[in-house]
């Protein structure tokens, strides 16, 4: 039988970690720009290997006038990349936001599915896009782990994984019930902002003294 993954932390370390980010900062929000539902898939898919400042930058005059599905089929593949030729890989994301918005023109009735299975159906939209979408749009308690959130994960030994699959699992289960709605933006921004890879910043972390991580930083 494959080990029991589980956190390092103790309850008593995680209650104090999740308490410490919240009180920072109560109502995280995600910040990639979107209106609606549909804006935000096509937003996550389009921020792969990308910034969500450079994402936002080049959605910002198409999201004005294409915010539906069908809108976005009238606009058109070339115009499309016109919009958004400043993002990594932007000839495969149009194509796979064009064929998502057919998608669900033809199947869902133009409106973003709200589980798990009908999301990561869509062209371009994984586990991570799909868990977005849910927490973000519908309220859902989901994780979508990225590059910051296993970064937090594995090093503060909240949740370690050798996949972004075994930190979610890990993280499902120890993440306390009224901290489960944020946590996923709590951590992102975290390792976004403080656990940075290549210098963390620990002396103005506020949750270092409960971090495993054992190369710690000692000058900011």
């Amino acid at each position: 039988m494959p080990a029991r993954r589980a956190s390092k932390l103790s309850k008593a370390e995680i209650e104090t970690l999740f308490s410490r980010l919240a009180s920072r900062n109560p109502e995280p929000r995600t910040e990639l720009a979107y209106s609606n539902p549909y804006t935000l898939v096509v937003a996550v898919a389009l921020s792969a290997q990308a910034t969500d400042i450079g994402v936002n930058r080049a959605t910002q005059a198409l999201f004005e006038t294409v915010d539906t599905p069908q809108k976005m089929l009238d606009l058109g593949e070339e115009a499309l990349i016109g919009h958004i030729k400043t993002i990594g890989l932007f000839r495969n994301k149009a194509k796979n936001v064009i064929a998502l918005s057919r998608i669900l023109v033809d199947r869902f009735g133009g409106e973003v599915p709200q589980d798990r299975e009908s999301l990561e159906s869509l062209p371009g939209v994984g586990r991570k896009t799909a868990n977005v979408v849910l927490n973000v749009a519908f309220g859902h308690e989901t994780i979508a782990v990225d590059t910051h959130i296993f970064r937090v994960g594995n090093r503060t030994g909240l949740a370690p994984g050798k996949t972004p699959e075994q930190v979610e699992e890990v993280l499902l289960k120890v993440v306390p019930a009224p901290c489960r709605r944020h946590a996923h933006h709590w951590l992102i921004l975290h390792g976004r902002y403080i656990c940075i890879a290549r210098k963390p910043r620990c002396p103005v972390c506020p949750i270092e003294d409960v971090c495993r991580f054992k190369d710690k930083t000692r000058e900011q």
